[in-house]
């Protein structure tokens, strides 16, 4: 049976239903999506725009975690804030510090809604301001990232003298994600790590580098041209030549001298060097009839003389020998210190005997004397013997010469022939060729008289005294003792001996003391006899390691020390296959020096290695002198103690992740760009992170990256890059 159509009236009851029911329906979906976005933008809306809290607990609270999450993560300036409220659903957008370091000295400050903090210049003088942040902040003033993890909403401000503490959180996970997205969390984080660490390395590529503004120019040494203490400085015994670093360590460039040439390579250099290079040419006109240095045209000459040995040094070094034959260069005596060594003619020359000298001189008005001998290839330091030890270990020279040195060893208690009694082996020389040894002057009688008296007491035995006739001068040869007998039979205690807890090794900033240590007496000792032969010493493990104690890589000492050499067999190879050609290179320097075995691998290449040992490593300095090798304690979270453009290669294994934990890297790397000469090199071993952070601030010195490779080995290479613009220091 067929339905009845319907009427209007029933059409439009049943479009109304249908209408009514679609827009409910569209209502309905409408406020679903509004409350999923909601709820979805508020779990990615930075924490800095959350501030409708009436709880100001749960303020401060949000103002301590976007802090924490926001402090910049590499040791570069910081940039101009960018809020990242402004995109805060896009998870691409590169992420940028919103806190300056200032900032963090002076505690967190509560921010009204939306406010961002602005950013520093993005100059290298900035990173001077850095050092002063907490140690709790260390980790990401030196490289470590903290992500996109949040601090609990619990923790607390502990403000003290000015610093923030940053408690560890209890209850991390209330400030995190819900348990539903936990894997969401992790990536957004390692995401943001990424991106935090990939725009810090970035930073440091475009550093603002700038030269340093200071009197000395293109010789600055920041620790011994301090202006500001040199002006209040006391001078009766030479504190003002003494180490004194600015206590900001300078994060700034030194120019290079006009005309700039490529160093003579060795043997050359030790003849002759570019002019241009060290352009000084008082010694040239103070010191040039005793042929210590002339002016030759575009070159400053060396014929090889000094004060004491005019007609030349191979003859005054064969002249010492044959008026003391058991020195016998080469073999029984090889490792020297020559105190007061000009320009370094008489180290220059031993190497032709098999001796390596440990040279030193003030940087005084003898102009650039160091830096001679540097520039010629001949090793050498600035140093004077002032108030404080010098900076090597006891009783590891075979011989300390004097020749004509200026240094006035009969005063003050005899305060400084003892600091050489302390570095000088039992049973090694000390020659002195001086006036007094051989004229006869009221003035060098005089002092003749009082060194005598103060040898004796000393138990010095006066061995011989020789003259030369070629050159006019005599020489005066004394021994230390090997036992203790002699101290224990003195009639006067005088120079006392030293106290039983005063370390002789210790020497890194330690005072002198006009005393004398006593000698080991135990056979296992170091120092009860001598070391083997040159070159069997180079090898053979020093007869006092201990056999009972592990050594720095964990095994037992001896095993520690043979394992060091095994691993560095190989290394002339391997350099050379990273592009190290070894006839540019000539002074080296083993930043991170342990038992030698860098230097010990380049024995036969006409190099020679400069080990430092770091203050903050095991002593392992005395190891290295017993092998007939040379080095010195040092900071490098200070400069070091050496004119600019001095070193061909620095070698750093494992060097700066270490140091990262202790202070800013930025000035660190400024001072490697300024021991090294221009086409010189940096080769660097170390941890991945420690690896990218020198990287980069290596290009942004404009050095160019020549290697590096899976196994954590860098090699870089100095360029002439230099700022055009200038910092004033002082």
């Amino acid at each position: 049976m067929a339905q009845p159509p319907k009427s209007r009236n029933n059409r439009r009851s049943s479009s109304s239903t249908s209408y009514t029911s679609t827009l409910t329906t569209l209502v309905f979906v409408t406020l679903c999506v509004l409350a999923i976005w909601m709820l979805t933008s508020n779990s990615v809306v930075s924490p800095v725009t959350h501030h409708n809290s009436h709880d100001h607990n749960n303020n401060n609270n949000n103002n301590l975690d976007d802090f924490s999450r926001s402090i910049t993560t590499t040791t570069t300036t910081t940039p101009t804030a960018r809020s990242r409220d402004n995109n805060p659903g896009d998870d691409t957008t590169n992420h940028h510090p919103d806190i300056t370091y200032e900032e963090v000295d002076n505690g967190l400050k509560s921010r009204a809604e939306g406010e961002t903090l602005s950013g520093e210049d993005n100059s290298i003088q900035s990173h001077e301001n850095q050092n002063g942040m907490n140690e709790h902040n260390e980790e990401q003033q030196h490289g470590g990232t903290r992500g996109d993890e949040v601090i609990e909403s619990e923790q607390k401000q502990n403000l003290v003298d000015g610093s923030v503490e940053i408690e560890k959180p209890k209850e991390e996970k209330k400030r995190r994600k819900p348990k539903k997205e936990p894997k969401r969390d992790e990536s957004e984080g390692e995401k943001e790590r990424q991106r935090e660490e990939s725009d810090g390395n970035e930073e440091m590529q475009h550093l603002e580098w700038h030269l340093c503004n200071v009197t000395a120019g293109a010789d600055f040494i920041p620790c011994l041209d301090n202006e500001k203490y040199l002006k209040t400085s006391h001078r009766r015994h030479y504190e003002h030549r003494e180490r004194h670093c600015p206590e900001d360590a300078p994060t700034c460039l030194v120019p290079l001298p006009q005309g700039y040439k490529t160093s003579v390579q060795w043997p050359n250099s030790r003849d002759k060097i570019w002019y241009h290079n060290v352009p000084h040419t008082k010694l040239a006109e103070v010191k040039g009839h005793q042929n210590w240095v002339k002016l030759t045209g575009e070159f400053l000459t060396f014929p090889g003389g000094g004060t004491q040995f005019i007609h030349g040094a191979l003859h005054y070094i064969d002249f010492l020998q044959q008026s003391e034959p058991s020195i016998a260069w080469g073999k029984h005596t090889r490792v020297i210190l020559d105190v007061g060594c000009g320009v370094g003619s008489f180290g220059g020359f031993l190497f032709e005997r098999d001796v390596i000298a440990m040279s030193f001189a003030p940087k005084d008005e003898h102009e650039a004397q160091v830096q001679f001998a540097l520039e010629r290839g001949i090793p050498a330091i600035s140093a004077v013997m002032g108030t404080q030890r010098l900076q090597f270990p006891s009783s590891v020279f075979d011989l300390v010469h004097c020749a004509r040195c200026r240094v006035p060893w009969h005063e003050d208690g005899g305060l400084l022939l003892l600091e050489l009694n302390r570095v000088l082996r039992p049973g090694g020389f000390f020659v002195w060729s001086a006036t007094p040894v051989y004229q006869t002057l009221e003035e060098d009688v005089d002092i003749w008289k009082k060194m005598s008296a103060l040898t004796k007491a000393m138990c010095w035995e006066l061995v011989t005294i020789k003259r030369d006739i070629l050159n006019q001068v005599g020489a005066a040869f004394y021994r230390k003792p090997i036992t203790n007998e002699c101290y224990e039979q003195r009639e006067k205690n005088e120079p006392p001996m030293c106290k039983d807890d005063d370390d002789p090794n210790d020497a890194w900033y330690v005072p002198l003391q006009a005393c004398l240590h006593r000698l080991p007496v135990d056979k296992a000792e170091r120092g009860t006899r001598w070391p083997e032969t040159w070159p069997l010493r180079l090898q053979k493990a020093p007869y006092w390691l201990n056999k009972s104690q592990k050594g720095v890589y964990g095994k037992i000492t001896p095993q520690d020390f043979a394992a060091d050499n095994e691993r560095w067999k190989n290394v002339v190879d391997e350099l050379s296959n990273i592009g190290i050609s070894w006839s540019n290179v000539r002074n080296i320097m083993d930043m991170h020096a342990v038992y030698g075995g860098f230097a010990a691998a380049l024995k036969d290449l006409p190099v020679w290695v400069f080990n430092v040992v770091n203050t903050d490593s095991p002593n392992t300095l005395p190891i290295i002198y017993e092998r007939g090798l040379i080095g010195i304690y040092h900071d490098w979270c200070e400069s070091f103690s050496t004119y600019p453009r001095t070193y061909d290669l620095l070698h750093a294994d494992q060097l700066f992740s270490k140091l990262k934990k202790r202070c800013n890297l930025v000035p660190v790397i400024a001072e490697v760009d300024r021991i090294v000469r221009p086409g010189g090199k940096l080769i660097v071993r170390d941890e991945t992170s420690a690896l990218e952070e020198v990287e980069n601030l290596l290009k942004s010195l404009h050095w160019e990256i020549t290697s590096k490779n899976q196994e954590g080995v860098l090699l870089a290479k100095k360029g002439t890059w230099r700022s055009n613009t200038f910092v004033t220091l002082y």
